[in-house]
């Protein structure tokens, strides 16, 4: 895959004349240079990193064309959204599918976030046809065909929010692509860079997005533990909800998650490899999410994972009552039937052995104490 030729497939989809910014292109270098040497691709993996990332960068050409068509929408105010920083597995999936059920609450869907110009309309967002052709591939899912196991570890269907990495994908600074394959390379230029412009581009999508139906932004990526300091600058009345959970076993279930997603892409056997990667970018993010926390203290509301599982109500109710947001009794009504419909566990039990990644807990759990002991992990 050569940079210029995705550029220029990307260009004849969003039927524009040129690129006018292309401060994507240093991420998407780096990720081709990675893929060539790193990825070790099977016949499916090629086809889908191309497709990917030049429908990623479809999605930032078109956005930048509706900018430049519709400049009102700088006028657009993201007004103090919440940002999930946990890491992986920390819970962050469960805690952005519970706030996203408050109808006051606007959190990205895979379709629009992958889909965003035209921006969807309130009154017929629930029957946008992009929505419905979402609906219909989740119900006819070619992933689920090609590895049902992997369902059982995460899914997001189209009805609930999807993780911003989609969003940032289209500046080409993004763990999507970690995500799905061994990509060692491309994250040592992921902790390397800086990420400002990667969430003002970010920024752009959630003003076009809002424009046509306002709301009040619930966010979620584990990238975002990565970038706090550059979310405080973009966003400067964000708010940053951090999960926590035992660092060893999130490391772990993150492996087991990546490698198996990655399977689908590789015959190559990255087990250990994907142990010693998601090591490294968890323990970066708790690093950076410990060291940002002292700069924005007054900004952190902290979940403790097990009593999201516990008492999911109770937990909302706290994060409400830390950013004065009311909470109805409507609103918590629909969260308890969320609750109730979304158990945990329902597609299968994610199993997995520390040992299979090479991983030691003992080495985990030291590297990781002062934290641990912080936030009563122990």
């Amino acid at each position: 895959m050569q940079a210029e030729h995705l550029i220029e497939a990307a260009v004849a989809a969003a039927a524009v004349d040129e690129v006018v910014d292309d401060g994507f292109r240093p991420g998407l270098d780096a990720l081709l240079d990675s893929f060539d040497r790193e990825a070790a691709p099977n016949e499916l993996g090629e086809p889908t990193l191309e497709a990917l990332v030049t429908g990623n960068l479809t999605t930032r050409l078109q956005v930048d064309q509706w900018w430049s068509q519709h400049p009102e929408l700088a006028g657009e105010i993201v007004d103090s959204p919440i940002f999930i920083v946990g890491v992986s597995r920390s819970g962050t999936t469960a805690l952005s599918h519970l706030l996203s059920v408050d109808p006051a609450v606007r959190a990205p869907r895979q379709w629009e976030a992958q889909s965003p110009v035209p921006p969807p309309e309130a009154a017929t967002y629930e029957t946008d046809n992009r929505y419905l052709a979402a609906v219909e591939a989740d119900e006819n899912s070619v992933l689920d065909a090609l590895n049902p196991a992997f369902k059982a570890m995460h899914h997001d269907p189209p009805d609930m929010p999807t993780e911003c990495v989609t969003i940032i994908a289209g500046h080409m600074v993004s763990l999507q692509f970690n995500a799905m394959f061994n990509l060692p390379g491309y994250a040592d230029f992921l902790l390397a860079t800086d990420h400002t412009a990667t969430y003002r581009h970010h920024r752009r999508v959630l003003q076009l997005l809002q424009s046509r139906h306002p709301g009040r932004w619930v966010l979620k990526t584990p990238h975002h533990a990565l970038a706090v300091d550059a979310i405080a600058e973009v966003y400067p009345d964000a708010r940053f909800v951090w999960t926590h959970r035992d660092p060893a076993t999130c490391i772990a279930s993150t492996a087991s998650i990546s490698y198996n997603l990655g399977s689908t892409f590789s015959d190559a056997d990255h087990r250990l490899g994907a142990g010693e990667l998601w090591t490294r970018l968890l323990g970066e993010m708790l690093d950076r999410l410990t060291d940002a926390r002292t700069r924005h203290a007054d900004r952190f509301i902290d979940v403790d994972y097990g009593d999201l599982v516990r008492d999911p109500i109770g937990t909302a109710r706290s994060i409400y009552a830390a950013t004065g947001q009311p909470l109805s009794d409507a609103t918590e009504a629909r969260m308890r039937a969320h609750v109730d419909a979304h158990v945990q566990h329902r597609y299968g039990r994610h199993e997995y052995t520390f040992e299979d990644f090479g991983l030691d807990r003992a080495v985990l759990d030291a590297r990781h104490a002062g934290y641990r002991a912080a936030y009563g992990l122990d």
